[in-house]
This record gives C-alpha cells, sequence and structure tokens, in this order.
C-alpha cells in the first residue's frame, strides 16, 4: 500500500517511491480534502499513478476537482495524461508554457530522455493530455481561491500556488527532508540556473508572509517566510563556494572542482551539512542530484565571467 502521511485534518502527502535505490521520501503528491472530493498538487511519473490511484481510494477519494502542476518535469508531471484516463473530468492548472507539452509531449518526451537517460525510463512515457482538460481562468476548491505565484528560477514554467495556510513551492524552494534532529535543504538549481531570476522567485514567496510551506521533495515546514530567507542565504553560501573553488582551480576539471565546493559546503553550510546524517541510499540519489545544482551555478558563474 501507499505509505500516506497525514499532515493536517484536510492535507495528505503521498510518497511516491520509484523502483531505484534511495527513490524513497522523495517524490510527492499533495493531496487537499474536502469531503470525497480532492485538489491535487503534482502527480508524480507515470510509473506510479496506480500507487496514487491506490493511496486516493484509501482516503476516499471519488472525485478529483483539480491538479495543480507546478512544472511538467517528469518526477512532476509526467503522470498527468495517465491520471486523466483515470479522472476523465479533472481540470488541469500549469503554465502556459507548459500546456502545449502536456497536449503534444513529444518534445518533451525526448528531451526527458537526452537529460535524465535511463531515468526518464524508469519514470515511464508522458502521454498526452485532451486540451478540454487543461483549466484557465480562477480556480476555487472547497470555498478557498488558489492563488498562482510565477516561480521561474527552477524552471521557466514553474509556477507555485497559495492555498489558505498552505504554501506549495515545488521545486522553487529547494529540496527539503524532516530529520530527527534538525532538517535537510538544498538548492534545486537546475544545469540552466540564473540567480537573480532564482533569487526573485524566493522574494515572490517571502511577500506572501507566514505560511505552512509545501515541499514536492519533501514534506512540510510551519514557517514558509523563516524557511525561504534561510535558503536564499543558502544559495549564496553554494555560489560563492563554486566561485571561490572555481579561482583556486582555474583549469581543474568540472566534476573534480565541483566535488571539491560540495566538500566546502558540507562544512559552511548548516542545513546542507545534514546531507551526513541521511540515510546511505538517500545520500547516494542526492550525489547526482547535488551535482547537478552545482553545475548549474558553475555555469552561471562562467557565463557572467565571459560577458
Amino acid at each position: 500500500m501507499p505509505e500516506i502521511y497525514e499532515i493536517e485534518d484536510d492535507l495528505y502527502l503521498v510518497d511516491l517511491p520509484q523502483k531505484l535505490r534511495g527513490f524513497r521520501k522523495f517524490i510527492s503528491s499533495w493531496v487537499l480534502k474536502d469531503g470525497q472530493s480532492a485538489l491535487i498538487v503534482d502527480v508524480g511519473p507515470a510509473s506510479t499513478i496506480r500507487l496514487l490511484k491506490d493511496a486516493l481510494d484509501e482516503l476516499g477519494v471519488e472525485r478529483v476537482e483539480y491538479v495543480l502542476l507546478t512544472h511538467i518535469h517528469l518526477d512532476h508531471a509526467g503522470g498527468i495524461g495517465n491520471f486523466v484516463r483515470l479522472y476523465p473530468d479533472v481540470k488541469i492548472v500549469v503554465s502556459e508554457r507548459g500546456e502545449k507539452h502536456l497536449i503534444d509531449p513529444t518534445k518533451l518526451w525526448e528531451a526527458s530522455k537526452k537529460i535524465l537517460g535511463s531515468l526518464a525510463l524508469i519514470y515511464g512515457e508522458i502521454k498526452p493530455v485532451p486540451q478540454e482538460n487543461i483549466h484557465k481562468g480562477d480556480v476555487v476548491f472547497s470555498e478557498r481561491k488558489v492563488k498562482i505565484l510565477k516561480s521561474p528560477g527552477h524552471a521557466p514554467h514553474h509556477q507555485s500556488y497559495v492555498i489558505g495556510d498552505y504554501l506549495f513551492s515545488g521545486d522553487a524552494s529547494g529540496v527539503f527532508l524532516q530529520l530527527d534532529r534538525g532538517i535537510y535543504l538544498r538548492p534545486a538549481t537546475p544545469p540552466r540556473f540564473i540567480k537573480e531570476v532564482y533569487e526573485d522567485s524566493l522574494d515572490k514567496m517571502i511577500e506572501v508572509g507566514k505560511k505552512k510551506l509545501c515541499f514536492a521533495h519533501f514534506g512540510m515546514y510551519g514557517n514558509s517566510r523563516k524557511l525561504i530567507k534561510m535558503h536564499k542565504e543558502q544559495i549564496n553560501i553554494w555560489v560563492d563556494a563554486v566561485r571561490e573553488v572555481m579561482h583556486e582551480y582555474p583549469a581543474g576539471e568540472v566534476f573534480w572542482v565541483l566535488n571539491i565546493a560540495k566538500e566546502k559546503l558540507i562544512k559552511k553550510d548548516k542545513l546542507f551539512a545534514n546531507y551526513l546524517r541521511l540515510d546511505e541510499d538517500i545520500q547516494e540519489r542526492e550525489n547526482h542530484a547535488i551535482m547537478n545544482s552545482l553545475v548549474g551555478i558553475y555555469n552561471y558563474l562562467k557565463t557572467r565571467e565571459s560577458s
């Protein structure tokens, strides 16, 4: 059975583990319930749509009114075409830039295979969504209006959502895990990273005020303004660390340089230092994503130096 965490009386977090070492407590869907109806934030990849359906059945959900997609990367939206076949009346909210890739996901799937390699095949191929399921206009669920925040720091088509006391930030505020003592937090800066855009997205979420911050990866933190401010400081620590190592080893091979930066960050960044307290399999999973984030920062700094 799926792992379901009751976060609040009406809010549930569904873990969507993949058949890959360490891919637990990583990919998730948020389920906001009102009786037998639900709103979902991100459905996860195609590989675990059946698991999500089992979770909804266990929660007594018979009707899914909305799916809010933070962005169209496979781990967040790859299963949306399969999901529509299970819930044909669902209304899908996605950014205008992402909409066309849901209706015809051919380019998205080919690009995902190039970027993710075998991981894309594990996630499963994204299927098309009927255009009539794409929702435009206001979104109201259980008498609560959904506010959409454009937050393109992680991806140009990324958007976050505010519903009452909840802020669903997708990947815009990093990757989070609640540990027995303290938290683990790291940037989700993509290979195409622009620091100013990333920080602007964080500023928009800070301006929303104190909310319960709901991460796609993975869990909730009770004070969004506090943690997002900490994450903004973290971004500067990471950029400074990569810049420092680049200057120390100007002729160094990229991944060698970035591994040195990672070791510096474990010492300098208290939130990231909790990487050492993660389970071994989760550390292995994180290693690849950490390097992707560092590559994004490295490319950003290289671009600035050459301009």
